[in-house]
């Protein structure tokens, strides 16, 4: 027999649905219920693969805004160590070990690495002052960094110190991101993807300090150098990479030039040192010649 048009288009029963529904929708709405989510306030969908391209798209929408509210126009980039402690808190620590009559090779280690934390502090103070003197509308060279600990809480304080507004680009991880206090609440951010976080970095930077760190440094330090590189990043972008002890004894950069899987020339997209002095002569004279007058974030 054929079935009645009002059979075959009445809603379906509960039963009648399958597992995977919406719950809005296996569920009868009583009496006086408000109805149904909009979508954008429904956080099953929103936190579901279905949406993964909404979360990727408001990792750039969201910052946009706000870099925009608050006229960040472009940055200098502090990448390095979260590991790495402030002088104070590693010599409280090597004497407490000392007391303890404890192994003192981690302790001294660390005391010794302070160092780049200091230097980290001195160099983004210094290029904030610069920086805010700059006669310029909208807020230039602004220190950003991962907004972790170690390096990047150096950097952020550095900037915080000299009173000047800073950045902090978190990500979401299960053991060491934690936001350092001096970042400034109104630009610390949380990302979820990496590659959202990385496009921000390479997106507003006009300068990059690379201090000594670890995986995600080398991560960072190569990705950039290879967007210079491939001219995939066509602005100039001056690299410093501070602590040349360090550096030639983690990665050899000569040893690729003289097997030849780099140019001579791609060695020079980079400037070592271990000096803060020269590290602010070599970025400030970078930017008055080659981004004062481009303002903006571009790649």
């Amino acid at each position: 027999m054929q079935r009645r048009d009002d059979e075959t288009n009445r809603p379906k029963s509960a039963e009648d649905l399958p597992e995977s529904a919406p719950a809005t929708d296996r569920e009868e709405t009583p009496v006086g219920h408000p109805g149904p989510h909009k979508a954008y306030r429904n956080l099953d969908f929103l936190e579901s693969s279905s949406a993964r391209s909404l979360r990727i798209l408001s990792e750039y929408v969201e910052p946009n805004a706000r870099f925009k509210h608050y006229k960040i126009d472009d940055t200098i980039i502090f990448f390095g160590s979260a590991r790495i402690l402030p002088r104070d808190v590693a010599q409280q620590r090597l004497e407490a070990a000392q007391a303890a009559g404890e192994d003192l090779k981690i302790p001294q280690r660390n005391l010794e690495m302070s160092r780049y934390y200091e230097d980290t502090r001195e160099l983004a103070r210094r290029l904030t002052e610069w920086s805010k003197g700059l006669q310029e509308g909208d807020r230039r060279f602004v220190v950003c960094s991962g907004g972790g600990p170690g390096i990047m809480e150096a950097a952020n304080r550095g900037a915080s110190e000299a009173r000047g507004l800073n950045i902090g680009l978190n990500i979401s991880l299960p053991m060491e991101q934690i936001d350092n206090p001096y970042i400034s609440r109104e630009l610390n951010f949380e990302f979820h993807y990496f590659f959202m976080r990385k496009f921000w970095f390479a997106y507003l930077a006009k300068a990059v300090v690379v201090m000594p760190g670890g995986f995600g440094t080398l991560d960072e330090f190569f990705e950039l150098l290879t967007l210079v590189q491939t001219g995939k990043i066509r602005k100039a972008m001056p690299v410093v990479l501070f602590g040349s002890r360090y550096w030639s004894e983690v990665i050899n950069l000569e040893a690729l030039e003289r097997y030849g899987t780099i140019n001579a020339e791609d060695l020079e997209l980079f400037f070592r040192t271990d000096s803060v002095d020269e590290a602010f002569d070599f970025i400030t004279d970078q930017l008055t010649s080659y981004a004062l007058d481009i303002p903006g974030p571009r790649l």
